[in-house]
């Protein structure tokens, strides 16, 4: 459809946009522009939102619903072209905020371990010890990992090997298609994304953040595999339900 009026389009979304708004922060006049602008600055995406209208609709409510916003400089979310749709996809950077703004976390990172760090899991409720060089070669990348701090003051890591991430990428739609892909042109921010999807499974519950996970595995970008539970996981499950208790 050449004669697609983004501008139009977007701007007919407000009445289905504000009802759903789960975030205060995130608003129509804002997010209409960063919408307008992500169309406008990409001619597929833009074609892509010709051919499916309704699949636009469906990203610019669900950017309400969720409550992440697609300014560019926050790096949370986006819109992309995937399988003849437009999507909403949100970073490791966007699912991070959203359990934070919802005062499930107080802060949350997810970084790379590469093979010349030194990487130390601390034990239970303790921060890992990572160690780098920031100016030398750092080797390749080992595994990753994501640590969040609990509103009760515990810390909560995950850690996933470069094999387990790979298993994960490998099912993954865009990968199998051996076409280009998130999994080729950011692979960094992908293996960051994957560790915080099953990481988040062991923080307390977040419907923003289990909608948003949720859909992102619709759209084919791959399953985070459930972790084993060892008796470790459950004995610092059962000091945190304690201590709620108290």
């Amino acid at each position: 459809m050449n004669n697609f009026n983004v501008v139009e389009y977007v701007s007919q979304q407000e009445g289905l946009f504000l009802p759903v708004v789960s975030d205060e922060s995130v608003t129509w006049e804002k997010e209409k522009q960063f919408a307008i602008q992500a169309l406008q600055a990409n001619d597929f995406l833009k074609k892509i939102a010709g051919q499916n209208q309704g699949s636009l609709q469906n990203a610019i409510i669900n950017v309400a619903s969720i409550g992440v916003t697609l300014n560019p400089a926050l790096k949370h979310a986006y819109l992309i072209p995937r399988k003849g749709k437009v999507c909403l996809d949100v970073s490791y950077m966007g699912l991070l905020h959203l359990a934070q703004s919802s005062g499930v976390i107080l802060w949350g990172q997810s970084k790379l371990v590469y093979s010349n760090d030194t990487y130390e899991n601390n034990g239970l409720s303790k921060e890992p010890t990572h160690k780098t060089n920031p100016f030398g070669d750092r080797g390749e990348i080992i595994g990753v990992y994501c640590t969040v701090k609990t509103i009760d003051g515990d810390y909560l890591t995950d850690e996933m090997s470069i094999a387990d991430v790979h298993e994960i990428r490998n099912r993954s739609e865009g990968w199998k298609s051996g076409k280009m892909c998130p999994w080729k042109s950011d692979e960094g921010e992908m293996i960051r994304k994957t560790v915080v999807k099953r990481a988040y499974k062991y923080w307390p519950k977040c419907e923003r953040l289990s909608t948003a996970v949720q859909m992102i595995n619709e759209q084919g970008e791959g399953l985070a595999k459930e972790k084993d539970v060892t008796p470790e996981d459950q004995a610092a499950a059962a000091v945190i339900i304690l201590r709620k208790a108290k």
